[in-house]
């Protein structure tokens, strides 16, 4: 373990100079005949410090040598399919690793996938946030996919709210349901999870499988959630042959719909069926009926999509910048597209500078996409002059899902990737203490004894403690002690690498965060209370102190967050103003029972009577 902190770099070199990665395969079982219908292919690494997959894409991702090792895993398992003749009936799962796809061209994805055998049944399994990084060449390339008779699986869902709001963009034909769904106690997270899971399977025909089933609770719990087949240890573990013996099936997938190969070419507007009814209106009405639909899509939260057009980038006033800085706070994705608009017109909000001759450029287009709402606003200009606000439109304002899904398809084509940069991992003579993040996600401090006994002194404190990082995109949490993970009802690893916005609840206080955020763009110290809500759907009260660190310059770099439950203040405190409230009414009542029209006191009133 020390050679590999010393030196990731030579060993990944190694794996991959002498093709050491090789795949076992885990068996996937239709549940309720327990026949055998596919593997999944698991890589690993040579005997050593690098066999287990964790250690090995670690040191990958620290060497910057992920695209080339996933590009190799992938390669392994197609060979190593052929090699143990799992070969139709049944069919081969294979992974795509996120961090690669923030990285590499999509195209490594498919290539040579022509010289893989016909009998060689394969399904890819992509993750949502494969779509978040780089929509336009994701959407192509699944195409590709299909073009090519392989299927798609969208994993791990239910481990983020955005694999639901993508689910109808990449119409996976397998959803793969993350196994805390199955071995965790059942809260309103899960039903969310499933009430939407369920809704696009019985849409689409789309098969549901449950990981991590390992006793007869687990599988209990993924019959009820609607899977049909399952994977987990309960059935078997990875291995280097199929298992021996075994009865095995065809795995049924739904019919392939045809693919929006041209989505990237044509409108939104284009996407309306023949003879739909078009009205026209001045673009006053078309901004409060963008309005509304954004208010909507801010109630649907995490699990919406939301794709807006804009014509120019003039049209993007401050105005609508700040009805879009509140929005990104609560979508799940959001992108804005017009002529000479950057990659990210503010943090959160993916952008595309639409290329000369774009049908979108002459379209006001707002799309609102979630697992049960659809909405769309799509209308073209019609070329009048005059004064801005009484430019005429043609517009169809339509909840057809099959429309709404293939104007936001049309519009998530023409996003770019990301054009963040990745920021780099610590080197071994990095003096900062400062949070770093990495491709992986985010780690606390470089290791030296007094940095590690501040995590344990932080680590063993009951009040949460976060740390912001105000200098990378969209500034995520660095850091999180346990204390935090509990209150947030989340573990660590969901937490970093995420705006702290996710833990806000629809009922959150506009003006309270407002505050906040104005306090920070201020670089001032703050103090709120805020209603937060947990992983289970619990909502719980935040009083929450922010610190404002900076640097050598002055200038503020990170914020310190202390968070305390207060849940029990706030509720005795709005209980006892309810109660004032009550007695107040009830003394206006009795005083306006006691006086007369006039303003005289009732003459046999008990006051009267006492004096």
């Amino acid at each position: 373990m020390d050679q590999l902190q010393q030196d990731p770099a030579s060993l990944v070199a190694a794996v991959l100079r002498d093709r050491a990665v090789t795949s076992v395969f885990q068996p996937i079982v239709e549940l309720d005949t327990g026949r055998i219908v596919a593997y999944e292919a698991l890589a690993r690494g040579p005997v050593g410090p690098l066999h287990a997959p964790d250690a090995l894409f670690a040191a990958a991702r620290a060497a910057g040598r992920m695209v080339e090792l996933d590009h190799a895993c992938r390669t392994s398992a197609l060979r190593g399919a052929v090699g143990a003749g799992l070969l139709a009936p049944l069919t081969v799962f294979v992974n795509v690793e996120p961090d690669a796809v923030d990285e590499a061209p999509l195209t490594t994805l498919i290539d040579r996938a022509e010289q893989v055998p016909g009998d060689l049944r394969v399904v890819l399994e992509i993750t949502e946030r494969a779509l978040a990084a780089r929509p336009a060449e994701l959407l192509r390339t699944v195409a590709r996919v299909r073009e090519l008779g392989w299927a798609i699986a969208l994993d791990d869902v239910g481990a983020d709210s955005l694999s639901l709001a993508f689910m109808p963009l990449l119409r996976p034909d397998v959803v793969k349901l993350d196994l805390r769904l199955v071995q965790e106690r059942p809260g309103p997270a899960i039903a969310e999870i499933m009430n939407a899971v369920n809704a696009y399977a019985e849409s689409t025909g789309a098969v549901l499988l449950a990981e991590g089933i390992e006793d007869g609770r687990h599988l209990a719990m993924a019959s009820a959630l609607g899977a049909t087949l399952g994977q987990g240890w309960l059935f078997g573990r990875p291995g280097p042959a199929p298992v021996a013996g075994a009865s095995v099936a065809s795995l049924r997938l739904p019919e392939t719909s045809p693919t929006d190969t041209d989505a990237g070419a044509i409108s939104p507007f284009a996407c309306l069926p023949p003879g739909f009814p078009l009205r026209e209106s001045p673009k006053a009405l078309l901004i409060e009926l963008s309005k509304q639909l954004e208010r909507q899509a801010m109630r649907l939260g995490e699990t919406c999509v939301v794709a807006a057009t804009f014509q120019e980038s003039r049209h993007l006033t401050p105005a609508t910048r700040l009805r879009y800085r509140d929005l990104v706070e609560r979508v799940g994705f959001a992108c804005a597209l017009g002529a000479d608009l950057p990659p990210e017109p503010l943090p959160g909000l993916r952008g595309a500078d639409l290329a000369p001759g774009d049908p979108v450029l002459g379209e006001w287009d707002l799309v609102v996409l979630s697992p049960h709402f659809s909405a769309a606003l799509l209308a073209r200009d019609l070329g009048d002059d005059g004064p801005d606000l009484d430019r005429r439109f043609a517009f169809a304002l339509t909840y057809d899902r099959d429309t709404v899904v293939r104007a936001a398809r049309s519009l998530l084509s023409r996003v770019a990737p990301s054009t963040a940069p990745a920021p780099a991992p610590p080197g071994p003579d990095a003096a900062s203490p400062s949070p770093v993040p990495t491709p992986a996600g985010v780690r606390m401090l470089a290791g030296n004894p007094r940095e590690a006994l501040l995590q344990r002194a932080l680590a063993a404190v009951d009040a949460g403690v976060s740390v912001v990082d105000l200098r990378l995109p969209d500034q995520p949490l660095v850091y999180v002690n346990p204390a935090f993970a509990r209150l947030a009802g989340y573990p660590v690893e969901e937490v970093l690498g995420r705006n702290c916005r996710f833990l806000q609840s629809p009922d959150t206080d506009p003006a309270s965060v407002a505050r906040v955020r104005s306090a920070i763009a201020a670089g001032e110290e703050c103090r709120e209370v805020l209603l937060n809500r947990r992983a289970d759907g619990s909502t719980w009260w935040n009083e929450c102190h922010l610190i404002p660190v900076t640097d050598q310059t002055g200038a503020v770099v990170q914020y310190i967050g202390i968070q305390a439950d207060v849940t029990a203040r706030v509720e005795a405190e709005r209980a006892l103003a309810t109660e004032r409230d009550r007695c107040r009414d009830l003394d206006a009542r009795l005083t306006e029972l006691l006086t007369c029209g006039d303003g005289q006191t009732v003459v046999d009133s008990p006051g009267t009577r006492r004096a």
